[in-house]
């Protein structure tokens, strides 16, 4: 049976839980930490995979699984035996991908496989922000190095070319792959496998600990967040979301660098 009065609060990381420093504001702590004490669940639904995640993950003691990669990994950071479900892409559609890719030109590609990555060219730079700082597997042509398959695609575009090379994906690979773009300075395009999203990882995990949907709380910010708003029971746009999130969510809050999901919360809780 569901449980009814226990809700589950699923927050994005960036622009959402954290500030424009990348923290965690004291309020917006406190106050989760009441909301555990109350028995509701706090988990992390992400874009970011776990290493750059997980820090957040103990700053607030949680004990739930967590969705990284927009939901192409669900698992359990502490409890082994809570499952792991992975969704990558297939290494063939992978390929296809990059071998289109560079007709159109590209700078760089980081092919992810959980935590670890392999680089196309070394960029302290990229690797310093997209991988924190952690040595890739190998450097050189991923078609070469990549065996597996992988959990994403950062494919790292020539601007003039972005929104040409996302038509053309669209138009062919729709059936496939998800892509979403990163605009300057990276103008980066992620590639994900088809219908996977942070939605699809939530439910996992709200059947996992008996929490019905309509008991969901979401809090997110952009584009990658859209189907996990939509999802939930009470979808709430940061008041520093992107407009069509906003006009998919049921309730807007204050921004995150005004507390935004501890004002939300006293009101909901």
């Amino acid at each position: 049976m569901k449980n009814t009065s226990r809700k589950l609060i699923a927050l994005d990381l960036d622009g959402t839980l954290l500030t424009k420093q990348k923290v965690i504001s004291p309020r917006t702590k406190r106050v989760l930490e009441e909301a555990k004490g109350m028995g509701h669940h706090v988990v992390i639904a992400t874009g970011r995979p776990p290493r750059a995640s997980l820090a957040y993950y103990h700053e607030l003691e949680l004990s739930t699984p967590m969705v990284n990669f927009n939901g192409a990994l669900v698992h359990h950071a502490t409890d082994l035996n809570w499952g792991h479900h992975h969704f990558p892409l297939e290494r063939e559609t992978a390929l296809d991908v990059l071998t289109v890719c560079e007709r159109y030109g590209i700078d760089n590609v980081m092919a992810e496989i959980k935590d670890d990555y392999y680089l196309k060219q070394h960029d302290d730079k990229f690797m310093r922000i997209l991988a924190d700082g952690r040595a890739p597997l190998g450097v050189g042509l991923i078609h070469d190095l990549l065996q597996d398959h992988p959990t994403s695609l950062l494919i790292q575009a020539q601007e003039q070319a972005v929104k040409e090379l996302r038509a053309h994906l669209h138009e062919h690979h729709a059936h496939v792959i998800e892509h979403r773009y990163w605009g300057t300075p990276w103008n980066v395009i992620e590639v994900m496998r088809a219908g996977v999203n942070k939605a699809t990882g939530l439910a996992l995990i709200a059947e996992s600990l008996g929490v019905a949907r309509e008991q969901v709380i979401a809090f997110g910010d952009e584009d990658n967040d859209f189907e996990m708003i939509k999802y939930a029971g009470t979808g709430v746009a940061m008041g520093n979301a992107n407009p069509e999130l906003k006009a998919l969510a049921d309730v807007i809050c204050d921004t995150n660098d005004n507390e935004g999901i501890a004002l939300m919360l006293e009101k909901l809780l």
